[in-house]
């Protein structure tokens, strides 16, 4: 039997901070006891990032289990202990090899464990299709939802979808029998359309306010749908860009700092050192802070976000600890039932960042 221990590092407890000795057995805590003396470290629960398309210049658009592979190697560095690798829409061919891609990678990681694809699409709406290629675009089709889930058996976890679209409600029965968790994004859905999707099982969103309908006094739209429907879960990407840092905190308030999951969207080119950057194949340049296409400034193409800086900006706006914790770990493994880890617990995995006083990464440890 394989034992670590980490000695007097500082954790949040049902009591508050208290100083512990955390002892490690083949990858699980197996024993957490708690001391009385000072430390200048921290230990949080690993990050889990369930949207994420691409890092360090390896990604999912490029159709290969190495740059799977090699995203993982990557986060790991940034504190990310599980991901999603996330699927773009795009042309049936290029989705089922890249489907497939993950697939193949999935239990041979060294860093960052793969714990589920997110599907962005197909069934998405005309209107807001965003930065997908609309010719990958598929009104609901059961048996298409069914190939597509079935090409990596057990890992698809997520799929975006427009609740408004008719034939929905075939495709979430089949999800339903699948478990996978269908998220309402990419969407032009009125505020009934929401209610309608969140009675069929759609009941969590993706990155709330971008390429959906947004609030109005008239008609709620999809954010207000979200807003104001008790089951509905979402994510947002908290770069303070995509969404003002006041209006994560707005929908913080809202729907309570157990129902939002902090995501980073993050493209191929995120942490690359060195041109080209291409995200999905179109050549991106950074500019303040959001990739964007080179050439055409005005079109974003997507976020440059790390989970590490989601979780310190979490912070510099003012949420404790705790609720950063949540909205970058524990949120998701339970939106997503990846019971044995998103917290510092007996039993559970031991996905952990040790960080400083600075909030600096000292250590992360996956498992």
């Amino acid at each position: 039997m394989s034992e670590k221990i980490l000695k007097g590092v500082n954790i949040l407890t049902h009591d508050g901070i208290r100083n512990a000795d955390i002892t490690i057995e083949n990858g699980i805590i197996g024993k957490i006891e708690c001391r009385n003396e000072k430390s200048n470290l921290f230990a949080i629960p690993g990050f889990i990032d369930t949207h994420i398309h691409g890092f360090s210049g390896a990604g999912t658009d490029d159709g290969s289990a190495d740059s799977i592979l090699r995203m993982s190697e990557r986060l790991i560095d940034y504190g990310v202990t599980s991901f999603f690798p996330t699927i773009y829409t795009d042309t049936l061919e290029k989705m089922e090899r890249d489907i497939i891609a993950v697939r193949e990678a999935s239990g041979n990681e060294k860093g960052a464990k793969i714990r589920g694809i997110h599907i962005e699409g197909p069934f998405i709406s005309p209107k807001r299709i965003g930065a997908q290629n609309p010719e990958g675009r598929k009104d609901p089709d059961a048996e298409l939802f069914l190939h597509l889930v079935k090409l990596a058996p057990g890992l698809v976890k997520a799929m975006t979808v427009a609740p408004e679209l008719k034939g929905m409600e075939d495709v979430a029965e089949e999800a339903r029998k699948m478990g996978v968790i269908l998220l309402a994004g990419h969407t032009d859905a009125t505020f009934s359309d929401i209610k309608r999707g969140a009675e069929l099982g759609i009941r969590h969103a993706t990155h709330l306010f971008n390429a959906m309908k947004g609030l109005h006094h008239r008609e709620p739209g999809t954010v207000g749908g979200v807003f104001m429907l008790d089951e509905m879960t979402t994510e947002i990407i908290a770069d303070g860009l995509h969404v003002h840092p006041e209006v994560v905190k707005l929908t913080v308030k809202v729907k309570g700092p157990d129902n939002v999951i902090a995501i980073t969207d993050s493209l191929t080119p995120t942490e690359q050192e060195r041109e080209p950057f291409l995200a999905n194949g179109v050549p991106v340049v950074l500019k303040d802070g959001l990739w964007v296409t080179k050439g055409r400034e005005d079109l974003i193409q997507g976020s440059s976000l790390t989970m590490y800086k989601a979780y310190t900006n979490l912070l510099e706006w003012g949420f404790t600890r705790d609720n950063a914790m949540k909205m970058t770990s524990a949120n998701a493994a339970r939106v997503y039932s990846l019971d044995d880890t998103g917290r510092i617990e007996v039993g559970k995995k031991a996905d952990i960042i040790i960080m400083d006083e600075k909030n600096s990464i000292s250590e992360v440890i996956r498992g």
